[in-house]
């Protein structure tokens, strides 16, 4: 049962391309966001489509995948963890940051 704890599965596509960034420890990191979307009808009867957009990060050997077939638009499905993070920007205010850490990520769509 530990397997189902903050665990999260995506199916979306890209609104921006890849952001990939080096650590200085060698690691990548790759982010985008993902956006899925879903439809239903309202009481008046009337088609209505909900997209939520989520931030994804990926590490490791599953970011260089990312970076290398990725690109805006791609659909994607993704299982991860939410993490939470927090800072301060550049005034001093603490703002916060809901993520999904992705740990397996599959390729869907057309080929391109």
């Amino acid at each position: 049962m530990n397997t189902l704890r903050n665990k999260v599965q995506l199916i979306g596509n890209l609104g921006v391309d890849p952001e990939v960034k080096e650590m200085k420890n060698g690691k990548k990191m790759v982010k985008f966001s993902l956006a899925t979307s879903e439809s239903y009808k309202n009481s008046e009867g009337e088609k209505v489509t909900d997209t939520q957009w989520h931030n994804i990060v990926v590490w490791g050997p599953v970011a260089g995948v990312a970076e290398s077939f990725l690109k805006k638009g791609s659909e994607v499905a993704v299982e991860g963890k939410i993490t939470n993070r927090s800072y301060n920007d550049k005034e001093g205010n603490k703002k916060y940051i809901t993520e999904i850490e992705v740990r397996d990520l599959l390729l869907l769509g057309k080929k391109n």
